[in-house]
């Protein structure tokens, strides 16, 4: 089946259906009020040709001439029509069409399809249905984990909601809920005391996903910009969700007048079901709550809201609050590595325990108003607190040995030769407080059907207190070395200001650009920065199913506290913004296939990037060089099919290729003879980044039951090529150590039990629905990245550290 179908889809490319003789339609589809309706479909019948209207809705169809034919117009919640029509070649007729509301009353509506509304007038923006993310079998049901199943987007740990896009790091993408940016914790060092991203799927109405290229209105940062609307309920409802990693609950209602919407979420995540398969053994305590809800408020006086005629004014409130707390009492652990002929294996024994607590909370006003039809503005102040602490204190008993290959001897397996024996002391005090607030003013003047101004002002105050106090040792053979020493209480106080303009021109129903600008200083280095950016797409006349998107623009980054404070534990207070050259090109496709609808997308980029602050990677932490010193590249492609393979059921594959690179001044390896002397050194030159994954790929697929579609497979595929890693402290090997490929198939089998019906309408739950899942389904030993330990000769080994082994995961949300 797969073979057919890329043969079809290639077949579909490669070849256009050309008719001899044509005429163009146009049109616009209104209620029988005058007002326009987006997104109607409009289809040929009996032929796949169709296309959907505007926001005016407009539309433009190519059709036969010279033979009749029936134009078929839908759109949910209005009676179909059906226009019997006949034009001559080459002419153009527009016509008018009047909606009628179907009065009909439906017990139940299911929604069926694609799940994206239409994206053709920006470049690199997916929409996504956040219901996805509930069914979708993962360690956690973390909503991020939908994101990485996207073409671009890397995620090489399930214990970690990070993700890098397109050779970018978790730093460089902007969040966003309801206009409100969102932070992540400062200290995290690993997946393992990670909480839940910031989204609750539960609570997600609509979902815009950008991997490059994105428009002024959003902020600035350097891979992409993820951007969340939390729904607006109109009735009472819930859900509880269980299993064996954590629960979650949420309510929705709104007021009898609709005049309140009312959305609350909780959510709890205790992983010591999964940690029993990582390599330390221990006494894990790893709980993770967090506790959101989103209010919003009409302040409009007419009784009856419709969408030709919505609120005038409304006010929306954010609070949230997360609480992690992450103890861990290690006890054990064993790694062995090397090749068939030649085993390695380190042994440690530890003492002593970890202890880490973040604490985040986080509110937001978000005040709209509709001055006019045609001018609209937004008022949105945030703030958000985040208080962490590490404490350590850990000793590491080791010992270094080679294993005993042979299975013919009686030794087979065990430690033969002893390479070093040892033990490593971590003691780590640090605290953590981050204040920031914002003001922001965000306007849309739409100045007639075809020009359409954005722009907006934003000020905000960032207060970030931090103390380290940290050390650690090595005591090998009873020799002491002091490898680091840390001791600094860092203050620092500063105001960021940002603005940006754009306009977007339809220049017709086929073609749309936006360009515009954005500005930034930051008091604390003085920097001043302008960022201009244009989008450009458009659909051939005579192919209404095809769209081309162009897009060109500087994005800078401005440097965040994480980025100013070096290895010492000192900022660089002359330290830039980051910035980056993007270009990208990218086609859409939409085709039909079995009577179902389908959308290929395929995008190339490259990104030019200057003033690049380095950095190493650990587990989940960033250790930045806090300077400007580098310069990089990341060119790729990036491909999606997304649809109906299986009736009824959304899938999609994604295919990325990428390849990135980067160039740090002063940094040079020695040149050796054939002896082994150093005779010079020389420049190093171009290296992979930490984050250049050459292919990766990601399926999302569905299937059930031919006759019984609550019966259902989920299969979640992540596939990645090995990462760069470094020897640390050691310019030359940078980038040289390659680690193996990252394999995840998790799969679930569900069962949905529908407990409401007409027959039972007081039955207080509307379904339950239940799923086993096989997490790791090949039980993969994936690597999350490498610890080094020198032998008694001065020679290094990389120990592989690596990630959950294969578990078997059980859960379960019941709504109603």
């Amino acid at each position: 089946m797969l073979r057919k179908t890329l043969a079809v889809l290639l077949f579909l490319l490669l070849n256009q259906v050309a008719w001899a003789q044509q005429a163009t339609l146009t049109g616009t589809v209104k209620t029988a009020e005058g007002g326009a309706l987006e997104l109607a479909a409009i289809a040929l019948k009996g032929t796949s040709s169709g296309t959907q209207t505007n926001a005016q809705g407009q539309f433009q169809l190519t059709v036969p001439g010279a033979e009749s034919f029936t134009v078929v117009i839908q759109y949910v919640g209005f009676k179909t029509q059906e226009l019997k029509l006949k034009l001559q070649p080459g002419e153009t007729r527009n016509i008018v069409v009047n909606m009628q509301p179907d009065v009909k009353m439906l017990n139940k509506v299911v929604v069926r399809g694609r799940s994206e509304t239409d994206t053709r007038e920006e470049v690199s923006i997916m929409k996504l249905d956040p219901r996805l993310s509930s069914t979708l079998p993962s360690a956690f049901g973390d909503f991020n984990k939908m994101l990485v199943a996207l073409p671009g987007v890397v995620s090489n740990n399930e214990l970690s909601s990070t993700y890098s896009v397109r050779g970018g790091n978790y730093d460089e993408n902007l969040v966003y809920v309801n206009g409100i940016e969102i932070y992540r914790p400062f200290l995290v060092t690993s997946g393992q005391q990670e909480g839940l991203s910031f989204i609750n799927p539960e609570m997600a109405g609509n979902v815009e996903f950008s991997s490059g290229g994105w428009q002024p209105k959003y902020g600035d940062k350097l891979s992409s910009v993820l951007n969340i609307r939390y729904k607006q309920p109109t009735k009472f409802a819930g859900s509880v969700t269980g299993g064996l990693t954590g629960g979650a609950a949420h309510l929705e209602a709104a007021s009898k007048n609709k005049k309140i919407n009312y959305l609350f979420g909780a959510r709890h995540k205790d992983a010591r079901y999964l940690f029993h398969s990582l390599e330390v053994n221990g006494d894990y305590k790893p709980v993770f709550s967090d506790f959101q809800s989103y209010v919003t408020f009409n302040f409009t006086k007419d009784s009856v809201l419709t969408p030709e005629k919505p609120a005038r004014t409304t006010l929306g409130i954010l609070t949230a609050f997360a609480r992690n707390r992450y103890e861990l009492s290690p006890t054990s652990s064993e790694t062995s590595f090397g090749t068939v002929n030649r085993v390695v294996r380190l042994r440690v024994e530890y003492e002593g325990r970890e202890q880490m607590q973040y604490e985040t909370y986080q509110a937001g006003l978000n005040l709209t108003h509709r001055f006019t039809d045609w001018l609209t503005s937004e008022l949105i102040l945030s703030g958000v607190r985040s208080d962490e602490r590490e404490f350590r204190d850990t000793e590491a008993f080791y010992r270094f040995c080679d294993v005993n290959t042979d299975p013919s001897s009686p030794g087979f397996n065990e430690c033969v030769r002893s390479r070093d024996v040892g033990s490593r002391y971590d003691h780590s005090r640090n605290s953590l407080r981050a204040l920031i607030a914002s003001l922001e003013n965000r306007n849309i003047y739409r100045l007639n059907a075809q020009n359409t101004l954005q722009w907006g002002l934003k000020v905000s105050r960032e207060q970030i207190d931090d103390k380290l106090s940290e050390f650690n040792f090595i005591d090998s053979t009873d020799y002491v070395v002091n490898r680091s020493l840390l001791k600094t209480d860092i203050g620092l106080q500063s105001y960021r200001y940002q603005a940006y303009a754009q306009h977007t021109i339809e220049l017709d129903s086929l073609k749309t650009l936006t360009y515009g600008l954005r500005a930034s200083y930051w008091n604390f280095n003085k920097e001043f920065t302008i960022t201009p950016r244009v989008q450009f797409a458009f659909t051939p006349a005579g192919n209404p199913d095809l769209s081309y998107k162009l897009a060109a623009g500087l994005y800078y980054q401005p440097p965040f506290y994480r980025e100013l404070r070096n290895a010492q534990g000192e900022l660089n207070k002359n330290l830039k913004a980051q910035r980056s050259a993007h270009f990208i090109a990218g086609t859409e496709y939409r085709f039909q296939k079995w009577n179902r609808a389908f959308k290929l997308t395929a995008e190339a980029y490259y990104k030019h990037l200057t003033n690049v602050v380095p950095y190493d990677v650990e587990n989940v932490r960033l250790r930045y060089y806090a300077l400007n010193n580098a310069k990089a590249y990341a060119a790729g492609f990036d491909v999606r099919v997304n649809g109906e393979f299986i009736k009824g059921a959304e899938s999609w594959f994604s295919l990325g290729v990428l390849t990135t690179k980067e160039d740090i001044e002063g940094d040079k390896r020695n040149i050796l003879d054939a002896e082994g002397n150093v005779t010079g050194q020389e420049e190093i030159g171009y290296v992979r980044r930490p984050n250049d994954q050459r292919i990766t790929l990601g399926v999302f697929f569905q299937d059930h039951l031919p006759n019984n579609p609550t019966i259902k497979m989920y299969l979640n595929m992540l596939f990645g090529s090995g990462l760069a890693f470094s020897y640390p402290g050691n310019p030359g090997g940078r980038g040289v150590l390659r680690g193996r490929a990252y394999v995840r198939p998790d799969v679930g089998f569900s069962k949905l039990i529908t407990l409401r019906d007409a027959s039972a309408k007081n039955s207080p739950f509307e379904s339950l629905w239940i799923s086993l899942e096989i997490l790791n389904l090949v039980a993969a030993n994936n690597l999350v990245g490498y610890s080094f330990v020198e032998d008694i000769n001065g020679v290094n080994y990389a120990v592989p550290n690596y990630l959950s082994a294969r578990t078997v995961n059980l859960r379960f949300i019941a709504r109603f």
